[in-house]
């Protein structure tokens, strides 16, 4: 799973960021629970938690892609367009102005590569 584990690793410290983001701003609006209506740590927390909400399920089917002997360059391609897509959903999404298409590209590009992986992975277990 060296392919899977390069991925989670590159995404990993991105995850961290925005963890620590939604800290700072708690620590700022002093919010210890919820949001508490301060509209930039809803705004945070919405990203961090987009995050977790589809990057585990992807990194899951990426790897079972990979255990079922899909090509690297394949497993490359969605590898690179989840971290590209999370990136890109981040950083427009953390804009104070927020940058609609960065958002809308960034949920297209991880989208995309599930939907790429549970075919792969579908493909995979019907072969064999």
């Amino acid at each position: 799973m060296r392919i899977t584990a390069l991925y989670a690793a590159l995404l990993a410290p991105l995850f961290v960021l925005l963890a620590i983001r939604v800290i700072a701003a708690r620590r700022s609006a002093r919010v210890a629970v919820g949001d508490g209506g301060n509209a930039l740590l809803q705004r945070r927390m919405r990203v961090q938690a987009n995050f977790a909400e589809y990057v585990p399920f992807a990194l899951l089917l990426l790897a079972l892609a990979e255990s079922l002997g899909t090509p690297a360059w394949l497993l490359h391609i969605i590898g690179l367009a989840l971290l590209a897509g999370r990136l890109s959903h981040a950083w427009g999404m953390s804009q104070p102005r927020e940058v609609f298409g960065f958002r809308v590209a960034g949920m297209m590009a991880t989208f995309g590569a599930i939907a790429v992986a549970a075919l792969l992975c579908l493909w995979g277990a019907l072969r064999g």
